[in-house]
């Protein structure tokens, strides 16, 4: 039941956020994983606890899959399954920015039912379910009418901008970025940024409430092959992500190096 996962997933995200807000600004303990995969924090760790015990208590059919938590294949066969970066953009936390978020998301059958996106420091909500509006603390969201790729307002980092990507030249838009993937996208859907995108391959957990936020504002979500993107997969990656109007979203495509869609014989239950 899509509304009631989606009063679910604000209930933990603002509890999550106060457990964030006990550590943010104190000098948490870190550590680096594995293989450069980053930095994580005493209060990654702290969330996810609280996350993970508090969504499958009350969702226990629901497969998991979490940055923080060791993945469990048996996610794979669920019908629903949560999506959960306790913190997402660990490193402006540990810097002490405000810019860090908690992006949690309920998938059915590969696609995303219902999505929060909470900002504590910022006191910042963006949420969406598969029917209704997106809202950002309660109010509507919309996406910009910017049509053209000259001078659009993209989210994104400086290598998805290398000529290598594009056809012919880089097109002439202007960078912008935050430390949040999740927030990046909900920022388009608020019409903030024109275009968020990414063209290297992007965990779901970054990515799956965002991608739903953005979609139900009005904006075309699509990997680099132009594809939706699918979710609940065994390697949880996207193949990048293009988040945009529809006009925009077009010509951003047709500007790009085409990509071959990724081969994907997932059975998500019909």
């Amino acid at each position: 039941m899509p509304a009631a996962d989606l009063a679910l997933l604000e209930q933990a995200a603002h509890e999550a956020g106060r457990i964030a807000l006990r550590y943010w600004r104190q000098a948490p303990q870190v550590w680096d994983k594995p293989a450069g995969a980053g930095p994580v924090t005493e209060a990654d760790l702290a969330v996810n606890r609280h996350l993970e015990s508090l969504l499958r208590a009350a969702r226990p059919d629901y497969g998991w899959l979490s940055e923080e938590s060791a993945d469990d294949p048996a996610r794979l066969a669920a019908e629903y399954c949560f999506i959960v970066d306790p913190i997402d953009g660990t490193r402006a936390f540990i810097d002490g920015q405000e810019g860090f978020s908690h992006s949690l998301a309920v998938t059915r059958r590969g696609e995303v039912v219902a999505a929060v996106v909470h900002l504590p420091a910022q006191e910042i909500t963006y949420s969406a379910d598969a029917t209704g509006p997106a809202l950002c603390n309660g109010a509507s969201l919309r996406p910009s009418d910017h049509r053209q790729l000259v001078g659009a307002q993209v989210l994104t980092g400086k290598p998805s901008l290398d000529p290598v990507h594009w056809r012919g030249r880089t097109p002439p838009v202007r960078r912008g970025f935050r430390p949040s993937l999740a927030w990046r996208l909900c920022l388009v859907a608020e019409g903030r940024f024109d275009a968020a995108l990414t063209t290297r391959p992007a965990w779901e957990w970054d990515v799956a409430a965002g991608c739903l936020i953005a979609a139900r504002a009005g904006c075309a979500v699509t990997d680099l092959a132009g594809q939706p993107p699918r979710f609940n997969s065994p390697q949880a990656l996207t193949d990048g992500l293009v988040v945009a109007p529809p006009t925009l979203h077009d010509r951003i495509m047709a500007a790009m190096t085409p990509r071959p869609p990724r081969l994907d014989t997932r059975d998500h239950h019909g």
